[in-house]
Parts: structure tokens; C-alpha cells; sequence
């Protein structure tokens, strides 16, 4: 178990190594000079000069990774260009919003497709087994953005039930959660599809098996049998699907952020991302990515906590 986990971390570093060098490559293959847009048409050659230094991109690029590397070691990812505050203080910041929209959306999209795909399974074959089936595949085909301008038009617009924008007032918990309910029903929506066709799928096989045989020749109820029996063997690849979701679902964050004007990770990489705040742009890709990576990291541990044989292929 040891030697899987440090191949998986030694993996993962990978990863985070090669993403940062993808994103250094981008900052020259965008179209426009930073300084001139992070500054205007009107800005002076030494004021340009002075922001360019700042953002360090007056140097070889193998430079710039291998500062950005050695300074994140530390702890320090830098300083944004405008209010000169460290990025990892900004960062830290906006985070909490879309961690909390993120796991609420991951939270929702699991109570409602488990369930959905363990019915699927006890009524298959039946018209309810069918309506689930194109339910599923339905909403899967629909973006979050979309979902999210529809629901704010219908819901924010029309019926008045919930606020248009924002995160709700600070400190009161009736309004954060009202602020929660439509950009987390836009993220899962599609999830809540996923998952449901994976848990379907996965316990269908696990259906066939000699100890699934064997509990119904006892007698116990099919519903005791998939929820007790079934499902624990039939969720372990939902976990692996939740956990590159997760992914996805923070991804999936800034653009319904952007819809509802919610404070987060999406609205300070856009902001960044207009204005060429480089130092932002890179802190944020670096502590989500990081993120990323360390879920998907534990959920290869837990299921191979679960399934030794995920280790055995591992290693062969």
C-alpha cells in the first residue's frame, strides 16, 4: 500500500509540474501585449517597461517556471500586480465560496443519483427503469451555464423566490443558503445523471454474482440486497467518477459564479484574466490544480483501500 501511495503522490506532482508549464506556454501564445492591455493604449514605454519587470515576464521562461517553482516550495506564489497583496491571502480568500458551492453541488448530485441509480437497478426493465434512463442521459446533455441562466431567469426573475446574484448576507444562514440553492442545482444537474448511469451500471454486474444469488435464496427483500450487499462493491467506481467530478464540479464553478455574481475562485481568475494579473492567474491554476490532484489521489488510496486488486494491477 505504501509503495501505490508514492507512486500515486510521485504521479500527482507530476502532474502539477506539467500543468504549470502548460499555463507559463500560454502566457505567450496570447494575442495582445499584457502591458498594453493590463494598462491601456495610453500608457507610457517606461510605465509598460516597470509592469512587465513586476510580473517578471521580461525574463527566459525556463526562469520563470523555475522561480515560480522555487518560491511556491516557500509558500510564496507571488504578489498581485495592483493591490500588491500576496496571492496565496487572495486566493485563501475566495476559496471558501467555491469549495462550499462545489461540495454542496457534489453533495446534491450523490443524494439524488445513488438513490435514482439503485432504483433503476430494483425496477429494470420497467417503465420507471426507462424514465430514469432518459432523465439521466437528458440532463448529462445540458451545460451547468445553461441551467443556471434558466433557473435565474425563472426562479430569481419570474417567480421571486430566490436572489438573483450574490452569496447572501454575511452571517445569516437562511440567506447564504437561498444565495446556495440555484447555482448548486445548475452544477449537479448534469452529475446527478452520471452518477446515477454509473451506480446502474456498476450494479448490474455486481447483480450477477454468486453472494447476490445467494442473499435472494434467503429471502431477504431486493431492496436489502442492493442497499446492503450490492452497492458497497457497485460504488467503487462511482468514487473514482466523483473524484475526477469534483474536478469538473470546481471547474463548472466559475462559469456559474460568473451567472450569479458569486464571490469565488471564478471571479478572481476571470478578473485576473482580463487585466494580465500573470501572479494571480498562476497561484490560483496552482492551489486548484493542487486540489484536484489531492482528491483524486485519495480516492485511488480509498479504493485500493477498498479493492486490493487495484494495487496488484498497479504494480504489474
Amino acid at each position: 500500500m505504501l509503495a501505490y501511495a508514492v507512486k500515486r503522490i510521485g504521479l500527482g506532482l507530476l502532474i502539477l509540474v506539467l500543468v504549470m508549464v502548460a499555463m507559463y506556454a500560454a502566457v505567450f501564445l496570447v494575442p495582445g501585449d499584457p502591458a498594453t492591455v493590463a494598462l491601456g493604449p495610453r500608457a507610457t514605454p517606461e510605465l509598460k517597461r516597470l509592469l512587465i519587470e513586476r510580473m517578471g515576464l521580461d525574463q527566459p521562461v525556463w526562469w520563470q517556471i523555475v522561480e515560480f517553482f522555487r518560491n511556491a516550495l516557500t509558500g510564496n506564489l507571488g504578489y498581485d500586480v495592483w493591490s500588491n497583496r500576496p496571492v496565496s491571502t487572495l486566493v485563501l480568500e475566495a476559496l471558501p465560496n467555491t469549495l462550499i458551492l462545489g461540495l454542496t453541488a457534489l453533495t446534491v448530485a450523490l443524494l439524488i443519483g445513488v438513490p435514482l441509480g439503485c432504483l433503476s437497478v430494483m425496477r429494470r426493465g420497467t417503465t420507471a427503469d426507462a424514465i430514469i434512463g432518459v432523465l439521466s442521459v437528458g440532463v448529462i446533455a445540458v451545460p451547468s451555464f445553461v441551467v443556471a441562466i434558466y433557473s435565474l431567469l425563472l426562479f430569481a426573475v419570474t417567480l421571486r423566490w430566490l436572489p438573483a446574484i450574490g452569496a447572501g448576507e454575511t452571517g445569516d444562514f437562511v440567506s447564504q443558503a437561498k444565495a446556495l440553492v440555484m447555482p448548486a442545482v445548475a452544477i449537479a444537474l448534469g452529475w446527478i445523471g452520471y452518477i446515477a448511469r454509473m451506480v446502474r451500471a456498476s450494479m448490474m454486474e455486481v447483480m450477477g454474482e454468486p453472494h447476490i444469488r445467494t442473499a435472494r435464496s434467503f429471502g431477504l427483500p431486493e431492496w436489502k440486497i442492493v442497499s446492503k450487499y450490492a452497492l458497497r462493491i457497485a460504488i467503487i467506481p462511482t468514487i473514482s467518477l466523483v473524484a475526477v467530478g469534483l474536478g469538473s464540479i470546481l471547474s463548472s464553478a466559475v462559469f456559474v459564479e460568473a451567472v450569479f455574481a458569486r464571490p469565488g475562485i471564478g471571479k478572481l481568475i476571470t478578473d485576473a484574466v482580463n487585466t494580465r494579473n500573470y501572479p494571480v492567474v498562476m497561484g490560483t491554476v496552482l492551489i486548484m490544480t493542487a486540489i484536484y490532484v489531492s482528491i483524486t489521489i485519495a480516492a485511488d488510496l480509498l479504493i485500493a483501500r477498498l479493492d486490493p486488486r487495484v494495487r496488484d494491477v498497479f504494480r504489474g
